[in-house]
């Protein structure tokens, strides 16, 4: 079987009967970083219209994070000494990305798109390095998540970590530098190629000319220096005049509506949904239509087409379950919100430099083209590297608690299910909580049953239902095993291929 060929053939039009167990796991999976079962459990039931609007209503409610103190630092708030210096930059930096992924896990709508767009307007704060720099960056990305698209655009060009990265700060216009006019169109609105020319480029780099007044100091805030402006004739897209920063984003957005439109809702959908949006067998291509269409009738605010798209038969059909590869932050954030564990400051922290290890590593994707995803995961070193980290998250989580795999274990199963004897009931509903498609075959289902029941517990002492003429001594809610047995089908688990699904 293959996961990633995209049959998906629902439409567009809303869903409409009650949410089950399965499609709200979905939807958690995909707008948040997954959920616990509590969570789960209060949403089942709720129609997708309801769910949706709240978490779309929330996401466009929620204030930024508060500027830290250092926000509006320069180099002469640092210590001169250039060691201590690059400790306080690197302390501000940890604080900033910890309070950021902090927000993930909170599971909200707001923060998986900031982390969306984050790798789609790229920067790397190892290049411009400034902590103040990239808290405007982030409270950016926050403010436009889900807001006009076209704002976005014309706000996050001229954040100083854009600024500095793709050399705004150097685009003089006697000497065009051409960096973020190119990105402008080839990454961030258009796509490579798509109805722009090259020199549509350099008429472009020529009317973003002059933010390039840098201060006196290193980290002081870029502002405009009309000295360094091109203040002469450019032609953009056909459209001749004396034009500047604000008339490119009106040029680009009146006379490459549908370009933009089709880009922007592609990689949506390929993010959200599939990540082949281009496969035969499925009508991506016609869902893609109707989303550009949306956006462009409301003038590129992003809340409509994403209502649109997670409120869709195309978006619960189980044909988009689990065919996209877990993100490094979505292999751990969402088993720390799937298990319910209590979490500290520690896993957190954990969590990023194992992200970073694996290959992501927050607000420092590898190039200004961002983190490919999906089977870029997936090599034989990040492989093993998700492995053994995971494994060190639960092997923490158990030795500090060990009672708490019995109390996920019993939420799984339900109250109904809390005294059973059966020890089938048990990893049937860890596997349909963390799984997304459930076990491949029914052999790799018994080998799970067999990681569970562990060697030195006798087969009888599980329940009649399961083992006719059993005992029943064993029983989820008192039986000592059963934190240890649960402990062992999560380390199973986490090795599975099923498991790097979402």
């Amino acid at each position: 079987m293959d996961y990633f060929v995209n049959c998906n053939t629902a439409p567009l039009t809303p869903y409409a009967p009650p949410l089950d167990r399965a499609r709200v796991q979905h939807l958690f999976r995909r707008l948040g970083f997954s959920a616990s079962v509590q969570t789960v459990d209060q949403a089942v039931g709720q129609t997708a219209n309801a769910l949706v609007n709240s978490l779309i209503n929330d996401a466009l409610s929620l204030a930024p994070l508060p500027a830290p103190p250092w926000a509006d630092w320069n180099r002469t708030n640092y210590p001169a000494d250039d060691d201590l210096a690059g400790q306080t930059v690197r302390s501000q930096r940890d604080s900033w990305r910890l309070d950021y992924t902090r927000g993930l896990l909170t599971n909200n709508l707001r923060d998986r798109l900031s982390f969306f767009w984050s790798n789609h307007f790229v920067t790397e704060v190892d290049i411009y390095e400034s902590p103040g720099y990239l808290y405007y960056y982030t409270n950016c990305l926050q403010r436009n998540a889900i807001g006009n698209f076209r704002t976005f655009v014309s706000e996050i060009g001229l954040t100083y970590a854009m600024l500095y990265y793709l050399d705004g700060v150097y685009n003089n216009g006697e000497n065009p530098n051409e960096n973020y006019a190119r990105e402008l169109y080839e990454l961030f609105t258009l796509g490579e190629g798509n109805n722009y020319t090259e020199q549509d480029i350099i008429e472009t780099a020529r009317a973003l000319s002059g933010y390039t007044d840098r201060g006196t100091e290193t980290w002081d805030p870029v502002t405009f220096d009309i000295s360094t402006y091109d203040p002469t004739s450019k032609t953009i897209f056909g459209q001749a005049g004396t034009w500047g920063y604000q008339d490119v984003m009106n040029i680009l957005f009146t006379q490459r509506e549908s370009e933009i439109a089709r880009f922007i809702c592609t990689k949506l959908y390929e993010f959200f949904v599939h990540p082949d949006s281009a496969d035969a067998t499925g009508n991506a291509q016609t869902i893609i239509s109707g989303m550009a269409a949306t956006f462009i009738s409301n003038n590129f605010e992003l809340a409509p087409v994403l209502s649109q798209l997670f409120k869709s038969q195309h978006f619960f059909d189980e044909n988009a379950f689990g065919v996209i590869i877990k993100s490094p932050f979505d292999l751990y954030l969402n088993f720390i919100n799937e298990t319910g564990f209590g979490y500290n400051d520690g896993d957190i922290s954990f969590a990023m430099d194992s992200s970073a290890l694996v290959g992501q590593d927050v607000f420092d994707p590898i190039d200004v083209a961002g983190w490919q995803r999906d089977r870029t995961w997936i090599n034989t070193n990040f492989i093993i590297g998700r492995w053994l980290t995971l494994e060190v998250v639960i092997q923490g989580f158990y030795q500090r608690d060990a009672e708490a795999f019995r109390t996920l274990a019993m939420d799984a199963v339900g109250a109904g299910n809390s005294t059973t004897s059966n020890p089938e009931i048990v990893v049937r509903a860890l596997v349909d909580k963390f799984l997304p498609k459930g076990l491949l075959t029914p052999q790799d289902f018994e080998n799970a049953m067999d990681v569970f029941k562990i060697e030195d517990v006798p087969e009888n002492y599980y329940g009649s239902d399961y083992i006719p003429g059993g005992l029943g001594l064993w029983m989820l809610a008192v039986s000592p095993e059963v934190p240890q047995q649960v402990f062992l089908l999560l380390m199973y688990l986490s090795r599975q291929p099923e498991f790097q699904l979402k």
